[in-house]
């Protein structure tokens, strides 16, 4: 068995690996081609969670155990934290142990990009982020790998780790202008397509139906029910409405809330899949004002974590662990 840290993680496979991974996936979702049950919460209080995300498909098996504790972000360490173990399929002999905040976070910058590609005209030029975290990074990095962006606008509330996060991205990313905007309603009236990468259990979006209208929206943050993104006042001018997975409209607020509500139809919530298959093709995929919403799946996590594996086998990476 092999552990592999971050930077082997990160290094192991290009971002366009990354993304054909989560493609994969997606069209395995769609095929029912795995056994996958749905995420398990175990919550200590209101800000700290504990996700346990098992999957079984194409002969192997993993899960990624990760923790959630908003308030680490205080501490200067991690929000999200865990590790993931891939096994055998045939004998179930644990072969690698994983970094998971890693894994998470290049695949949901792929899922990100993925709804930028999918869900957006291919002529949109400007972007915005709310939210600079961790989980904010590969979301810009990859939508720029999708559409030719010319301007990234950024907003977080404290507007220091905002400054150092546009100076990371802008070594990244060389001439794209990057700026840190002094309000969400400014980034939304800035761009065309705005990702939402927070933690806020209420949403941080302008409640203003004519400013959201004719948007494109990607929602990562939100993953319990009580927790939302986005105001009521969006699902009024929403044209289409997608999900990860089906049990985003139960686990997200940014979908259960609606629904319960009667802004939105559940059977009106197209998985997204279907838009990479090509069952809804792009020309209708893109119209409109659109809305993404995506809360993770483990399956993701094992096509990705296994081609990674795989990489690392090959180039002798990792380190050799006796159980």
């Amino acid at each position: 068995m092999i552990y592999l840290n971050s930077e082997e993680i990160i290094s192991a496979l290009s971002l366009k690996e990354i993304m054909d991974s989560v493609e994969e996936a997606y069209k395995l979702y769609e095929k029912k081609d795995y056994e996958m049950p749905s995420r398990i919460h175990v919550d200590h209080g209101e800000k700290e969670t504990l996700l346990y995300m098992p999957c079984f498909a194409k002969g192997l098996f993993g899960t990624k155990m990760l923790t959630g504790f908003e308030t680490n972000a205080e501490k200067g360490l991690p929000v999200i934290d865990g590790l993931m173990v891939l096994n055998d399929g045939v004998t179930g002999k644990p072969v690698c142990i994983m970094d998971a905040k890693s894994i998470t976070m290049l695949r949901t910058g792929a899922i990100g990009g993925l709804g930028v590609k999918y869900t957006t005209p291919e002529n949109i030029r400007t972007l915005g982020l709310v939210g600079t975290g961790v989980q904010g990074f590969y979301q810009v990095v990859y939508a720029c790998m999708v559409r030719n962006i010319k301007k990234v606008y950024l907003f977080n509330r404290n507007d220091e780790k905002a400054f150092e996060f546009a100076e990371r991205l802008q070594r990244r990313l060389g001439n794209i202008e990057i700026h840190v905007m002094n309000s969400i309603r400014e980034l939304v009236e800035a761009s065309e397509v705005i990702i939402t990468a927070t933690t806020s259990e209420k949403p941080v979006i302008p409640a203003d139906a004519q400013l959201l209208k004719g948007k494109h929206f990607i929602a990562i943050g939100s993953y319990k029910p009580f927790v939302r993104e986005f105001p009521d006042e969006l699902f009024t001018v929403v044209d289409k409405v997608y999900a990860d997975i089906e049990f985003a409209k139960e686990e997200s607020g940014d979908l259960c809330i609606p629904i319960e509500k009667g802004l939105i139809h559940s059977v009106d919530i197209k998985t997204f899949g279907k838009l990479v298959t090509g069952e809804i093709p792009f020309e209708e995929s893109s119209k409109g004002t659109t809305f993404f919403k995506s809360v993770g799946m483990a399956l993701f996590d094992i096509i990705t974590a296994e081609k990674i594996y795989k990489r690392a086998v090959e180039e002798g990476m990792g380190t050799n662990l006796k159980l």
